[in-house]
């Protein structure tokens, strides 16, 4: 039977054959394969015994290669895992160049990363990120589905502005290099696909209040685009936006609708997404030392998301905020 690395680690199934498929981490002494396939932050160690696997595949397992394995799944003799692979066969399934592969064992920085996206998702950071979102992402529409909300698939092109939500972008099939003009030298829209100006939507707000106003709880959750050209960590061209839209609900039920979400999203990945969690936690926390001690968080990434699953959170009138940004 073939089996994730998750599987293996987690379940009960040791001293039986076993089947598994995934990328080389590391290989080292000719006999210890660090095995990962993107289902958890850790690898698997496959044990192969080199005096009886052909020399020819022994010169194929790098870092980066896929496999498929065979083998028994035993109590580890050695230090830093519990389990490990006997291995009795393995298949090269596709090659990895020692020499061009780019992801190899240490820490690369994002700017390199960035650089070589179709593979960033082999390294830890990537992976855990990712594994972090899909379970965020479930954990939202479970919570809207448990609490009666019916979800909202919103225009993606778009000839609304959503209350002026913010810049947009043009969609068009124009030839930009010649296009149709009016007789004041406008650019002619009725003669393009959808006979008017069209844009990528920056919100799906318009469209659920509609349907709210049938439905009575509604909500979106899709992408949206904005077109401000502002290079900081707080802006993105793209992102994925949330927006509940009710009937019949008061300030009061808003707030404690956005309260309770929050707590309930973040509480699902602390108990699905723990080694995740950590993982990202102690990467921050090394990054965190080269810093000044005044300018490092006063708690750990864990203790943020326990801190807003386990306190209330503080309502202030739009005055008083003022006065607190005053003060």
């Amino acid at each position: 039977m073939t089996y994730s690395v998750s599987q293996l680690l987690t379940q009960d199934i040791t001293l039986q054959p076993i089947e598994i498929k995934g990328w080389v981490r590391t290989f080292r002494a000719n006999r210890f394969i660090a095995l990962n396939d993107g289902s958890t932050i850790n690898n698997i160690q496959c044990v192969v015994d080199f005096e009886s696997t052909d020399e020819a595949i022994l010169k194929r397992i790098t870092t980066g290669a896929a496999v498929h394995i065979k083998g028994d799944l035993v109590e580890s003799q050695g230090k830093g895992q519990k389990l490990e692979i006997q291995v009795s066969s393995i298949q090269i399934l596709g090659d990895s160049h020692p020499d061009e592969y780019p992801i190899q064992p240490k820490k690369h920085s994002f700017e390199f990363l960035r650089e070589n996206a179709h593979l960033r998702t082999r390294t830890s950071t990537f992976s855990a990120v990712m594994r972090l979102r899909s379970s965020l992402s479930f954990a939202i529409h479970k919570y809207f589905n448990e609490n009666g909300f019916y979800y909202m698939h919103t225009p993606i092109i778009t000839g609304s502005d959503a209350e002026g939500a913010g810049e947009m972008f043009r969609v068009s099939a124009l030839d930009a290099k010649n296009p149709p003009l009016t007789d004041d030298g406008h650019v002619d829209y009725k003669k393009d696909f959808f006979g008017k100006e069209t844009n990528l939507t920056v919100s799906g707000q318009l469209e659920a209040e509609t349907y709210a106003m049938s439905l009575g709880k509604v909500y979106t959750f899709g992408p949206t685009f904005r077109a401000e050209n502002s290079n900081t960590s707080r802006h993105l061209a793209e992102f994925w936006m949330i927006e509940p839209e009710v009937a019949f609900m008061d300030l009061a039920g808003n707030m404690d609708l956005a309260e309770d979400f929050m707590k309930s999203v973040l509480s699902y990945v602390l108990e699905h997404n723990r080694e995740d969690l950590e993982f990202l936690e102690n990467r921050l926390l090394d990054e965190e030392k080269n810093k000044p001690q005044a300018e490092r968080s006063e708690m750990s990434l864990i203790e943020k998301i326990k801190f807003v699953v386990d306190n209330n959170f503080k309502r202030v009138s739009y005055t008083e905020a003022i006065d607190i940004l005053k003060n």
